[in-house]
């Protein structure tokens, strides 16, 4: 189920076929989800709600062929390792990954493996992206239960087409608004007049206060208050944290993806994020309509390439298709996600669809 398929039409331009992130030619995305146990938390043994998931940015080695990237940090109290070169150099050169906070060095190091593997003999060597989230509300995140082959197996999984969204993957023991949430993605084709481009998003939402969920300006939080469906009982108003990660077709260079990633934080305003202090709010994009890129200390690699470059004049519509792909993105999430119960008995609901059209209906969303 997905936003859609309620009648939750957010912004004004179309989706690509999938309204994915695979929508953009190339782009593959796999999935490990691990679920195990109940009950009292026995750190090392679970209750276990977590997994990975990998975002191949294209169907070759991005090691041997990068592509410009750039990112944005809205708010810094979460990781993503990489970025430093990322922003150094412009390139994206691994896969991506997120998971949970603790198993960010397994996941890391599971693909520095699983890049020797492709190229044992060529002496690349590899400074892997990968993003997290807490899950620790529903698993024993301190018992670190993704192990190297969880890695490989999302990255084997990893395909095109329709995204498995909720709780799967590194989303499996997310939540957002106080409702379970994890995985979602959408995205946009921009005019054809702007180059028709596609713009897709994929999120890891694990963010956002209750009160003030927004979803295609309705207060839809207001309306659905933890009175009625609670979450947890927890000793603070929670935050929480979101990584996306944005794609496009689009001939962009580096200061125009780093720009474009920004925006991605404009879709989360919308829906109600704030970056809080204790947030982590980090968000990348990548761009295919340059390839042929190789590191320069590539044998044989030439002096020069030969680049295309969008006009900074046209990027206005891809900030659009950003913003609205980020907001209907982390609504997937929620609508997607199944109620969750996990360690100690806490549970997750999921936003309940019925109530969310009629409070969609009544503010003049729906027909």
């Amino acid at each position: 189920m997905r936003a859609r398929d309620l009648g939750i039409v957010i912004g004004t331009l179309p989706p690509g076929e999938h309204n994915a992130i695979t929508d953009v030619p190339g782009v593959l995305v796999g999935h490990t989800t691990l679920i195990s146990g109940d009950g009292p938390l026995v750190v090392g043994k679970g209750p276990i709600r977590t997994g990975v998931t990998v975002i191949l940015p294209h169907d070759g080695d991005p090691g041997h062929e990068p592509l410009f990237a750039g990112s944005h940090t809205l708010n810094g109290n979460g990781e993503m390792t990489g970025l430093e070169w990322v922003r150094e150099s412009g390139m994206l050169e691994s896969p991506i990954a997120l998971t949970n906070t603790y198993s960010v060095g397994v996941v890391r190091d599971a693909l520095v493996t699983a890049s020797v593997r492709r190229r044992p003999a060529s002496g690349l060597w590899s400074l892997p992206v990968v993003a997290e989230t807490w899950d620790g509300y529903l698993n024993d995140v301190d018992g670190q239960h993704v192990r190297p082959e969880h890695v490989f197996a999302a990255l084997e999984s990893a395909a095109a087409g329709p995204v498995e969204e909720g709780n799967v993957g590194g989303g499996t023991g997310m939540k957002c608004f106080a409702f379970k949430a994890g995985i979602g993605t959408a995205s946009r084709r921009v005019p054809e007049a702007d180059g028709g481009y596609t713009i897709g998003v994929l999120v890891q939402a694990n963010h956002g206060r209750r009160e003030r969920l927004a979803i295609d300006g309705v207060p839809v939080g207001r309306e659905i208050s933890q009175a009625e469906v609670p979450g947890p009982d927890v000793p603070a108003p929670d935050a929480g944290s979101i990584i996306a990660v944005v794609a496009t077709d689009a001939p962009l260079l580096p200061h125009q993806c780093r720009r474009l990633a920004q925006r991605s934080s404009l879709g989360v305003a919308r829906g109600g994020g704030g970056g809080e202090h204790s947030s982590g709010d980090i968000f990348l994009a990548f761009a295919t309509g340059n390839r042929g890129l190789r590191p320069e200390e590539h044998e044989g690699a030439p002096r020069t390439f030969g680049l295309s470059m969008l006009n900074d004049d046209h990027l206005d519509s891809l900030y659009w298709a950003t913003i609205e792909a980020t907001e209907e993105a982390v609504v997937n999430a929620m609508v997607a996600a199944e109620a969750m119960t996990g360690r100690d008995g806490i549970t997750f609901h999921a936003i309940p669809h019925d109530r969310l059209v009629e409070v969609m209906r009544r503010y003049g969303r729906l027909g």
